[in-house]
């Protein structure tokens, strides 16, 4: 059996215990028992070099939070460097570009990237200026941290590797890949209370099922997500 040189994810946080259960489970589980995916976690505090192990500082200027410091980040990102090659260095950040599945899809055919987890106001803007490849953002919002944001980012590109799933061709029918949301999808029983299943998806007409589908994703994509059409 060919050997698989999984995809590695190094990730930085001040709160590596927030990040257990997210990989521990489901796909993500099976991706790292696999072989296929690498997750690995790293504790900002363990290259912090004072004795109360801070990792921020006040801000210059002043103004209110506090400000993650240089030096941890630094030590903890040029170690994993003289170690391997990163693709790239992401920093988890509100005012980053905006996940879609485009930048999910290109992110899965790397081989090692670092994640940077933010907490308090913000990181130095000179490990963003220095080390940073790509910033990314899950939204028009702020969180307590880029913790979650870093999980929700692994888990859509690491479910895109080839042999990840089960069924391969699962992933390229998502909502998003063909730049068209999904169309409504149905199971037993097939009638239920009186509510029942199209009659084109127990037909059996390949060709027709798919035309049907393909209406119904344009539809459903003009109403929510018109924006997705231009």
């Amino acid at each position: 059996m060919p050997y698989i040189c999984p995809m590695r994810f190094d990730i930085i946080s001040v709160l590596p215990d927030l990040l257990t259960s997210p990989f521990a489970h489901s796909i993500l589980q099976r991706a790292q028992t696999k072989g296929i995916a690498e997750i690995v976690v790293h504790n900002l505090r363990d290259y912090a070099t004072n004795k109360q192990k801070s990792v921020d500082d006040y801000p210059y200027g002043g103004g209110s939070g506090m400000v993650m410091s240089i030096p941890p980040f630094a030590a903890c990102i040029e170690k994993l460097k003289c170690e391997r090659s990163y693709d790239e260095v992401i920093f988890m950040s509100p005012d980053g570009e905006t996940l879609n599945q485009t930048i999910a899809n290109g992110l899965s055919i790397k081989k090692n990237i670092i994640i940077l987890c933010g907490h308090y106001k913000g990181i130095d803007q000179r490990i963003r200026d220095i080390y940073v490849t790509r910033e990314i953002s899950i939204g028009d919002y702020v969180l307590s941290g880029g913790e979650l944001p870093a999980a929700v980012l692994v888990d859509a590109v690491t479910r895109l590797i080839p042999g990840v799933l089960n069924d391969e061709t699962s992933a390229l029918s998502d909502s998003f890949q063909g730049e068209l949301l999904d169309a409504p999808i149905y199971t037993r029983p097939a009638d239920w209370q009186g509510h029942r299943v199209p009659d084109v998806l127990l037909s059996g007409h390949e060709a027709k099922i798919n035309e049907w589908r393909h209406e119904e994703a344009l539809k459903r994509t003009q109403q929510r997500r018109p924006d997705l059409l231009k």
